[in-house]
């Protein structure tokens, strides 16, 4: 019973910093989502489905979140997964620690100045130019979703890399060897052995990015140019100007409740991979 009582105590502050940040917030978005905007603005207390109902009228954000939050993920780890394999099996340790100070060197500058670094390069004085430059005219390439994909990659990348690193750098590479003694080629190696135990930091990488894509603001209002809209430029435009705060809660909680939804399938979908790929190596 100490130890119970003990334990509790504990656990009390982090309980009551993870009801007051993260649960408060919740609930009071989710009355807010059923009650109507004041005449001036604000929160006006109701009891009607009409915010819900109303969610069709942001359709194209939540369309573009739903598209280029995915595409995001699977880009980035598809450029991720090969970077960090080299720099947990290839890379000697001489350089191995220097290319990684390289993948955390963007987190020193702001996002914000990253990102207007790629407004100048996908600008009209940036890629388009040296297009031009070799005879291919009318590319666009600022203010369009490839734009905001390309930023989105570039910001979220080390996010991706360290958790498959991580995963990789734990490998026994006496399991690589025995793979290649027994006559396995390279490629059936990576994928019997070296994938299959690189799947939990697949899996981290992929929800911290997707989260955190799903939430995104700054990159889509400055490379989108306003054209390409993510459910946070809509939430910042709800609450910030037209101060509809019933309807802003309403998109709010409907993007929690989409964020639930995938990240437990996704889960879902990771353990079942984790146990046909025990199953398989038991065989």
């Amino acid at each position: 019973m100490q130890g119970k009582w003990i334990n509790r105590l504990l656990l009390m502050p982090a309980t009551a910093w993870f009801l007051v940040m993260l649960v408060l917030p919740l609930v009071v978005v989710a009355i807010f989502s059923f009650g109507e905007r004041g005449a001036a603005g604000g929160y006006v207390p109701a009891f009607t489905l009409d915010q819900y109902l109303n969610l069709p009228a942001r359709f194209t954000a939540f369309k573009n979140t739903l598209l280029l939050a995915p595409a995001g993920t699977l880009a980035a780890l598809l450029i991720a997964y090969p970077l960090a394999y080299f720099l947990a099996v290839r890379a000697s340790p001489k350089w191995k620690t220097i290319l990684l100070v390289m993948v955390i060197v963007p987190f020193w500058t702001s996002i914000l100045i990253r990102t207007y670094a790629w407004i100048f390069i996908l600008g009209g004085r940036g890629i388009p130019t040296l297009l031009e430059f070799i005879g291919i005219e009318g590319v666009r390439l600022i203010n369009t979703p490839f734009a905001v994909l390309v930023g989105i990659v570039y910001g979220y990348l080390p996010l991706m890399v360290f958790p498959i690193y991580v995963s990789l750098e734990k490998l026994d590479k006496r399991l690589l060897e025995a793979s290649a003694d027994l006559g396995s080629p390279p490629l059936r190696t990576f994928r019997q052995v070296t994938l299959p135990l690189s799947i939990p930091g697949i899996a981290t990488g992929c929800m911290l990015v997707f989260i955190l894509l799903m939430g995104e603001f700054l990159i889509p209002a400055l490379l989108g140019g306003g054209k390409v809209f993510f459910i946070g430029n809509a939430l910042v435009d709800l609450f910030l100007q037209s101060r509809n705060w019933a309807y802003g809660s309403a998109v709010a909680a409907t993007l929690v409740i989409i964020m639930l939804v995938t990240v437990t399938l996704y889960m879902k979908l990771v353990a079942r991979v984790g146990e046909q790929r025990e199953d398989v190596s038991i065989l």
